[in-house]
């Protein structure tokens, strides 16, 4: 569903980003969660966002212009964000905190914003940074969805005991669930579908 995604800017705070009224999507994750390698998939372009062995790659707010196949809506145009990754233990104190509070204003100040993609590894338990984040996401009011990747790494029952397991932990303090997507950035799998999410709210956004 993607056509086209080119590179706009790379911002080191809100305030910095793109003065546009294209609707943003924005993903972010914990450090080497795959994010990087997911947004290229989408986009059907390996080399869009830079990937890297070592987490913390992303430093900065990275934004993307998109034109989606779908003509018949003036939203076939929009903004996919790389927002820096979190929970990256080896940068230094300041350096966590300073791209803490980017993200938090980005979050926070971006009127843009329809919603904020949060990438979670299917392999692993819910993670406390993980949850805190999810929890402040649902306590300030920032629209969000989740997505497991590495999908291709785990056999079908496995993975969907995981993700089962996950979010049976989600519900134990929420009373619902914001969408919920599985993804492989090797073989493709839940491109489609989160593609297809993001043309549906931007049908909302127009409507």
């Amino acid at each position: 569903m993607i056509k086209t995604a080119t590179y706009v800017i790379s911002s080191p705070d809100v305030k910095d980003c793109p003065q546009s009224n294209l609707p943003e999507y924005a993903f972010i994750g914990r450090s080497n969660v795959g994010k990087s390698s997911l947004i290229n998939m989408l986009c059907h372009n390996p080399k869009l966002a830079k990937t890297s062995q070592k987490p913390g790659k992303t430093l900065l707010i990275n934004h993307f212009e998109v034109q989606s196949d779908n003509v018949q809506s003036a939203k076939g145009l929009w903004h996919l964000v790389d927002l820096p990754g979190y929970g990256y233990a080896q940068a230094g104190q300041k350096q966590r905190e300073a791209l803490k509070r980017m993200i938090d204003r980005y979050c926070m100040l971006r009127e843009q914003l329809v919603c904020l993609f949060v990438l979670i590894d299917c392999r692993h338990e819910p993670q406390k940074i993980d949850l805190e984040f999810i929890n402040w996401l649902g306590a300030n009011g920032v629209p969000f969805a989740i997505v497991f990747t590495k999908g291709d790494k785990l056999g079908k029952v496995r993975l969907k005991e995981n993700v089962e397991a996950y979010k049976a932990r989600l519900l134990e303090e929420w009373e619902e669930l914001p969408a919920v997507f599985v993804t492989s950035s090797e073989t493709g799998l839940g491109g489609k579908e989160l593609t297809a999410y993001i043309e549906s709210l931007n049908e909302q956004v127009e409507s």
